[in-house]
């Protein structure tokens, strides 16, 4: 055994010197530096895939602004250079794969990471969420384990912020400033924030982001302003009403205002700010990196036989912003990567590849109208937008090479994401096709994340229970084969305005039954059309700073049923027999501001009365369980049928069915258990 564990320990020296030389000729990725690599879980197997490993390290890139394959992005040829003329930088990355590469599915599976975070562990897998996977717990129900996959990670965002002290570090990447020769670029920034409840400081930077700081804090010309609603009239507020403040780190990332912030209202500062990133790199970095590993591995395994993609709200506005600047193709123009899922991303893109460019940001109903995330195109296929006539595709940039493509959503995206826009023409009129490579799902009735939150919070209604990973996971599973072996995947499943399931927000409405104590939303989101100044389109530099808000595009949402349940798109069988009303959405109560608001994220859940006396007391509409299923029993036969017909059209993994109907089961006892009229939401959930 010792004589084993040494020569295992010198085989370890050997790949990480083969990890640290450089590839043959100029490449992208010119080395990887492992700087830690231990087995995962102790050595717990994972069905026939064996053991898995973690490996981590440091990525150090090499970009060439000479090359056409780079010349979309945004100040690189600002950014600093080697003798070689390249510029370099490097960043975090971190891979879990099967310890024996003979035991692996084959299939590299990169996520995006999320503000540096790793999502898919969390949502696939249902497992506790942190960038540092080590234990059985990170596995959570081993799902992408178990099927033998090869997972990776990398940072791609420079604006992440450190984690908290003692937690484990985001991953992230330290990507170059662009500067010119006559010394430091600067330029007018804006920063948006809506506090959630009465505040004397704020901090201003965005989820989990770092920001741009201002050049000079005690700069005259910086601007404060406040407006009641996204769209509403910008009010200054006087300069010696608020002053710049420390944040934990020291730098003045947050905003001190006389007589504080009032919750709801949409707060921005504008002010001058120096040495923009050069964040378009963070695209550049992604492609690098999966297109090293697929030409010669990763430390010691064999190429990917494949390699998908799969991102997650932002990640997924990262893959279609990728596709977009035609950036999934590597230096040499070959692919980086087969396939992607692009999932939760609605409409959007990102703030991804311009100066001054902050990648957490993005367009909500009542949140951040004035980043560049959400603009024409939006659809795989050419369509013509009727303000300014310009006709284009997402996928305009592909260079003769489209990857396999999954478009999934939840209807939080069509009310809160503008997801009608990427399967209707920009006026909203009418429906329009996909590419042959993308195919387009709405899961019924979801909302943009599995719901853990036992209280209401800032929220008018509990959040939803419903969990969509099981359509998830077949989903991913359904995209692998298709790349793979060129199993067809199920159709495009959509609501769709010619079935007159995809409607405008006030007749979805209309529509909703006379639930007791639904609180309504004031609308859904409609994107502005932005106007950032004539250079933006073409250099990537605004001189409109905030930019000029013009038509919104018109967006469309999920037609609800009698229960209030959307029609058109994947119905979960949970959803095709249900216990309650599942929303998508939810609105801000009135003590956070902004009533009548959509929140973010977050569907509802409004549980169906037990018994008709109980319903007709409450004065609800909605029929009874017991007037629906009888009994228990006779609702789990239900189920079990639908959920048999669900996996039969590829939207269910056969094998999970029994996990489904146990999931439901314990949702239906504690519904039958709960006190009628009960405000806490914590009995929606389990444990």
């Amino acid at each position: 055994m010792v004589r084993f564990a040494g020569v295992v320990r010198a085989l370890g020296v050997v790949l990480l010197i083969l990890a640290l030389l450089p590839d043959a000729g100029r490449a992208a990725v010119e080395r990887l530096e492992i700087t830690e690599r231990r087995p995962f879980a102790d050595g717990k197997t994972f069905g026939d895939a064996g053991a898995y490993e973690v490996i981590r390290g440091r990525a150090h890139y090499a970009v060439d602004p000479a090359l056409p394959a780079n010349a979309r992005i945004v100040d690189l040829g600002k950014a600093p250079r080697d003798a070689r003329g390249l510029v370099t930088f490097s960043g975090d990355f971190v891979m879990l794969r099967p310890v024996d590469p003979a035991l692996a599915r084959g299939t590299l599976l990169y996520e995006v990471t999320n503000r540096g975070g790793i999502g898919i562990l969390g949502q696939l897998n249902e497992a506790r969420g942190t960038p540092d996977p080590r234990t059985a717990e990170h596995a959570g129900n081993g799902f992408l384990l178990r099927e033998g996959f090869t997972l990776l990670w990398s940072g791609w965002n420079a604006d992440v912020a450190a984690a908290a002290a003692g937690a484990p570090d985001w991953l992230r990447i330290d990507l170059p400033v662009a500067r010119t020769p006559d010394g430091p670029i600067t330029g007018r920034v804006h920063h948006e924030v809506v506090p959630e409840s009465p505040a004397a400081e704020l901090d201003y930077t965005g989820a989990r982001a770092r920001g741009y700081m201002p050049a000079d804090p005690d700069a005259a010309d910086a601007v404060l302003s406040v407006r009641d609603t996204p769209d509403g009239e910008r009010r200054v507020i006087p300069r010696d009403r608020w002053r710049f403040a420390p944040g934990p780190d020291g730098r003045p990332s947050r905003i001190r205002l006389e007589g504080g912030f009032e919750p709801g209202r949409t707060y921005e500062v504008v002010f001058t700010a120096a040495d923009p990133v050069v964040v378009g790199l963070g695209l550049a970095s992604v492609r690098d990196l999966l297109a090293h590993a697929r030409r010669q591995g990763i430390a010691g395994h064999p190429p990917p036989g494949a390699v998908l993609m799969y991102g997650i709200s932002q990640s997924g506005r990262f893959i279609s912003h990728m596709l977009y600047e035609g950036l999934h193709l590597d230096e040499a123009g070959h692919p980086a990567f087969d396939g992607a899922v692009v999932h939760v991303a609605g409409g959007g893109k990102g703030s991804f590849n311009h100066r001054f460019a902050q990648t957490t940001r993005h367009f909500s109903m009542w949140f951040e109208h004035a980043y560049p995330t959400d603009f024409h195109p939006f659809a795989t296929v050419p369509t013509t937008d009727p303000v300014g006539g310009a006709t284009a595709s997402l996928l305009d940039r592909a260079g003769g090479f489209v990857p396999k493509l999954f478009f999934t959503n939840t209807s939080a995206e069509y009310w809160n994401r503008a997801a009608s826009l990427i399967h209707t023409t920009p006026d909203g009129a009418a429906d329009i096709g996909a590419h042959p490579h993308a195919r387009l799902y709405h899961i019924a009735a979801a909302q943009h994340f599995v719901g853990r939150q036992r209280e209401r919070g800032i929220l008018d209604q509990c959040v939803s229970p419903l969990n969509h990973q099981f359509a998830m996971r077949a989903l991913t599973l359904a995209l692998d084969g298709w790349v793979r072996n060129g199993t067809v995947p199920p159709p495009t499943t959509l609501p769709r305005i010619a079935e007159g399931t995809l409607v405008p927000v006030q007749s979805a409405l209309a529509a909703l039954p006379a639930i007791p104590g639904l609180a309504m939303p004031k609308g859904a989101l409609r994107p502005p059309r932005l106007d950032h100044g004539p250079e933006f389109a073409t250099t990537g530099v605004a001189t409109v700073v905030p930019p000029r808000a013009g038509e919104p595009y018109p967006t469309l949402v999920p037609l609800p049923g009698a229960d209030g349940i959307d029609a058109g798109g994947i119905v979960l069988p949970q959803v095709a027999v249900p216990l309650g009303t599942y929303l998508g959405w939810n609105t801000r109560s009135a003590e956070a501001g902004a009533a009548g608001a959509l929140e973010r994220f977050n569907g509802a859940f409004i549980p169906f009365a037990r018994t008709r006396a109980e319903r007709e007391a409450a004065g609800d509409p909605r029929p009874s369980l017991e007037e629906r299923y009888g009994t228990k029993e006779a609702y789990l036969a239900k189920l079990r049928a639908t959920a048999e017909a669900t996996a039969a059209q590829g939207f269910l993994i056969p094998a999970e069915i029994d996990a489904l109907i146990a999931e439901a089961a314990g949702l239906w006892d504690r519904i039958q258990t709960r006190k009628a009229g009960e405000r806490d939401c914590g009995w929606m959930f389990p444990g």
